[in-house]
């Protein structure tokens, strides 16, 4: 299926390393490959799934589009601008037009602010709406968008369950009128029947501000159920990338195709032969040789013990990097 809506974020390259101190004295630091070479683009309003196991590289994927962290190396162009070289009001702006809701909603509120002062918060900050009064309405408006009740304004985040709060983060976000909304495990602290509410509030709300989310999840269903394109990531690196259904219907990638065979089945007489990937996860740090996936692989080849397979297009709209389907 072609994909025919303009490209709103071009990832090029984007790399991010850590350093961490040997315990030798005078040894030189290690390098953790949190992120390596991930190359895609991010189509506007549409919702880019990202998806791996713990330790993937899947929400520093996230933090770095944001700026939280600075990028090792790459790019990543927004409307024409590469935002790691924005500076001043063009930052400011590009800030503004790119949102976070993070995984744990109690921490990544001020538990000495109440719900409105929260919400007020960015409009202040961006001097959005400088009258006051205007600024409460908004306020108000925003919490009735996201599900909330305004009798609760001046509530403090610890009086709010978790799916309160995270709504809170989600009017917080909304109320800088952004473009992009990055959406790091956003349910997977709430309870199951909380997950759903709060999946059909961001559906809603991207149907009507025209949003484009880049939602990093590690649970299949929640994944499958917003997703319009997935990206499969292992070890910092992006191995499959296509549109939602095909991921299911016909993954490439060896590990999509083990990941996949995780899932329970929907009937208990349905036979789904379990893929087993045996071997250890190999360690991000220090010099990275070969595919990452190469010793735990049954498809392994020579090749792959010695040389990276890049993400490259096999089938229309569907990107693997995998020397199986290279020509």
């Amino acid at each position: 299926m072609k994909n025919n809506r303009p490209v709103l974020m071009k990832v090029e390259h984007l790399t991010k390393e850590f350093a961490i101190k040997s315990n030798t004295f005078g040894a030189k630091p290690l390098i953790l490959h949190a992120l390596n070479d991930v190359s895609l683009d991010i189509y506007e309003g549409e919702t880019l799934g990202v998806i791996g196991e713990s330790g993937c590289g899947k929400s520093t994927f996230g933090r770095t589009l944001i700026q939280l962290y600075k990028a090792t190396a790459g790019s990543v162009t927004f409307e024409g601008k590469n935002i790691f070289s924005l500076k001043g009001q063009e930052l400011k702006q590009m800030k503004k037009d790119i949102q976070m809701v993070f995984q744990d909603p109690y921490s990544s509120l001020d538990p000495r602010k109440t719900a409105g002062k929260l919400i007020e918060e960015p409009l202040i900050v961006h001097n959005l709406i400088p009258d006051k009064k205007k600024r409460e309405e908004r306020v108000l408006e925003l919490m009735r968008e996201v599900g909330l009740d305004i009798q609760h304004v001046h509530r403090f985040p610890h009086e709010f369950s978790g799916g309160q709060r995270q709504r809170i983060n989600v009017a917080q976000a909304l109320s800088m009128n952004p473009k992009v909304i990055v959406c790091d495990e956003p349910v997977s602290a709430l309870d199951v029947s909380i997950q759903a509410q709060v999946l059909n509030l961001f559906n809603r709300l991207q149907k009507e501000h025209h949003l484009t989310y880049i939602f990093i999840s590690h649970d299949l269903g929640v994944i499958k159920h917003v997703s319009d394109r997935i990206a499969i990531m292992y070890l910092g690196r992006v191995v499959e990338l296509c549109e939602a259904d095909a991921i299911y219907e016909d993954p490439l990638h060896p590990y999509t195709k083990a990941l996949l065979s995780a899932i329970p089945p929907e009937s208990p007489f349905q036979n789904r032969e379990r893929i087993v990937l045996k071997g250890d996860i190999p360690s991000p740090i220090g010099e990275q040789v070969g595919c990452p996936l190469a010793g735990r692989c049954p498809n392994c080849m020579e090749k792959c013990k010695k040389e990276q397979p890049k993400l490259e297009e096999v089938k229309e709209g569907h990107q693997v990097a995998c020397f199986l389907y290279t020509k």
